[in-house]
């Protein structure tokens, strides 16, 4: 039996004299689809925040893959594959759909100076790749015809759509989603959600804030 990929034991987080977390554990296993509820203010996302590093836990430990991310920084906790989706850079309206997924890659060759000037072959291998792999994912979310177009054309629900599509295209092994379906209609939050599930089922984790319930309960295993 493999061992759970995110463990969260007795976790607790109080602003003055009120918890906002309040002894929480819980496990999420590499894969599949896992949903967190609660009315407004329950925690839910301040829980999201200790997880990804933003607020460190006054109590209790967090581990991933074995090991406690308590006292790492939010981007030691990205590079170990934990991504928040919406916790990426804003998408640019101006730019194309395209070049907002190129943006959300990580440890692009091309960024560094000295490759850019001296292994100007080597990152620009990388980016074909890149575009490559930017253009599979957005077929798979259903974008792709509006790769070249600016993001600013997008409906809101394509919006959201593109934001999760960059959270995949950072390469995670968790991602978190808050609240993916807020705002978009019935329709097209199903179909978000049986993207994610085709996504889970090539070994990516998700863990889920989400209202409407009926999405949870028909896609997630676990609530």
């Amino acid at each position: 039996m493999k061992e759970a990929l995110l463990r969260i034991r007795e976790v607790s987080k109080h602003f003055g004299g009120v918890y906002a977390v309040n002894g929480v554990s819980l496990d999420i296993n590499h894969g599949g689809i896992c949903g967190l509820v609660g009315p407004n203010g329950s925690g839910k996302t301040t829980l999201f925040n200790i997880i990804l590093g933003l607020h460190r836990p006054d109590q209790g430990a967090i581990y991933f893959k074995d090991k406690c991310i308590n006292n790492l920084a939010p981007h030691q906790i990205y590079e170990l594959g934990v991504v928040n989706a919406f916790q990426l850079p804003r998408l640019f309206y101006n730019l194309s759909v395209l070049d907002n997924m190129l943006v959300a890659a990580r440890g692009q060759q091309g960024d560094r100076l000295f490759n850019s000037l001296f292994l100007r072959r080597r990152w620009q291998e990388q980016e074909k790749g890149l575009i490559e792999e930017a253009m599979h994912i957005l077929e798979l979310v259903e974008l792709e015809q509006w790769a070249f177009s600016p993001a600013g054309e997008l409906s809101g629900g394509q919006r959201k759509l593109l934001e999760v599509a960059r959270g995949l295209m950072a390469k995670p092994t968790l991602l978190l989603l808050d609240e993916p379906a807020a705002g978009i209609n019935p329709v097209l939050g199903k179909r978000m959600f049986q993207k994610l599930e085709e996504f889970s089922h090539d070994g990516i984790a998700f863990f889920i804030v989400e209202h409407r319930l009926e999405l949870l309960f028909e896609f997630a295993s676990w609530v």
